[in-house]
């Protein structure tokens, strides 16, 4: 016989939208065998139609009277190369820092605007279009926004501290940039070459980190803040209570998403413009 269904407490609806989708239980918060795979998709779908958007206004450019659509990104690619020239002295490196930094913000902006959907949407057509647990959406684990997941911001922020290393290394040489390693900032006397390297290497280990975290930890943040909304709604019943309830979640629901508006394109923002300020300081010498 089968178990009684029963409805969510708080706890258990926060704790499961939560979860992840993924091919197996983490062993230990480092166990890098675990794919987040909902992370994964969002990601890779999103990335595609950032892409697929700059292109067709690419495609789509002309001389004359731009369309609102083309202004738009005229407008954008504007913002980004005036930030680029501003930080990333070296015309030869914005060819292709630019292109970056404005991918990233496209990337990261609609990776964080899958926060505006409904929180129950997708994992209920999750459930519905692959019958998972009987359509029981209350086992359908799916979180959508990929920025409220560590590892893809963590992934993001080593992809630019590689990206570092490599204009580190072409602008300074090899050599050039070990021994800016064991040099900077305290002095070349050999005496100081270990507090050089280990300063150094703090330097970059803490951008790094800092750079994925703030990321993640607004997002994450916001991802809360809609479920506890969320549960306004799931509080509706006839009464007056649960009508006060009902109108409480469709008014804090709409008053937060349209302050998240402002959130995700800030958070955009922030990390393609420390994108650039660490690419810039790449090309610095000590």
């Amino acid at each position: 016989m089968a178990a009684e269904s029963h409805a969510p407490t708080a706890g258990e609806y926060i704790v499961h939208h939560l979860t992840h989708l993924q091919n197996a239980k983490p062993n230990g918060p480092f166990d890098l065998s675990v794919l987040n795979f909902d992370s994964l998709f969002f990601g890779i779908v999103l990335g595609a139609i950032g892409c697929w958007l700059l292109w067709r206004a690419a495609r789509k450019a002309t001389s004359g009277v731009p369309g609102r659509f083309q202004a738009a990104v005229e407008i954008l690619v504007e913002m980004v190369d005036a930030q680029a020239k501003g930080i990333v002295h070296s015309a030869a490196s914005r060819k292709f820092v630019a292109p970056l930094a404005l991918t990233v913000f496209v990337w990261i902006f609609l990776m964080n605007a899958m926060d505006l959907l409904p929180l129950d949407l997708l994992p209920e057509l999750w459930a519905w279009a692959f019958g998972v647990a009987g359509h029981d959406p209350h086992h359908a684990y799916l979180r959508v926004v990929p920025t409220a997941d560590l590892s893809m911001t963590m992934g993001l922020s080593v992809s630019v501290l590689l990206i570092c290393i490599y204009y580190n290394i072409k602008i300074k040489g090899a050599g050039g940039w070990v021994h800016e390693l064991f040099t900077a900032p305290f002095g070349a006397h050999p005496v100081l070459w270990p507090f050089n390297f280990l300063m150094q290497v703090i330097e970059f280990v803490a951008k790094t980190v800092s750079h994925g975290m703030r990321l993640f930890g607004n997002m994450y943040a916001g991802e809360l803040i809609f479920m506890l909304i969320a549960l306004l709604g799931g509080a509706f019943t006839l009464s007056a209570t649960g009508l006060g309830l009902a109108l409480l979640h469709i008014i804090a629901g709409s008053a937060w998403a349209i302050f998240h508006i402002l959130i995700i394109t800030l958070q955009a923002f922030v990390f393609m413009m420390l994108t650039l300020v660490y690419v810039g300081q790449a090309h610095d010498a000590h």
